[in-house]
């Protein structure tokens, strides 16, 4: 099957968090919350369901980042356990308000550019 070529990049409309047929209009509105339809093309968004996946992502990656720094500051500088508290808490935080969105946005493009849908069995 060919993809069309004038059709936009999943990744590139899922990091900004725009429509994934036509790449210009608004994929959220709100910080999670999908719109119903595309503003400028009128694409229905009610397809797109991420679930939980964008959670999953994020707290994978969020998880690796920071037991990985943490390791690293305890063996080469061995900071007080509160210090610890304080930089990995606030760390994870800001890490996972900023890569949930994107995440989010990139699994609904990419869901649209496979036209991927709940299975069904067939009769």
């Amino acid at each position: 099957m060919a993809q069309d070529p004038s059709a936009p990049s999943p990744i590139a409309t899922g990091l900004k968090g725009l429509c994934p047929r036509c790449g210009k209009g608004h994929l959220f509105k709100g910080f999670l919350s999908v719109r119903p339809s595309c503003e400028v093309c009128g694409l229905d968004f009610a397809f797109a369901d991420s679930g939980d996946g964008p959670a999953f992502f994020v707290m994978s990656i969020v998880g690796i980042v920071v037991v990985a720094l943490a390791l690293w500051v305890e063996f080469a500088y061995e900071p007080p356990i509160w210090l610890h508290l304080v930089m990995w808490f606030a760390l994870s935080g800001i890490l996972s308000l900023l890569l949930v969105r994107p995440s989010k946005g990139i699994l609904i493009a990419l869901q649209y550019h496979h036209k991927a849908e709940e299975g069904r069995i067939q009769k």
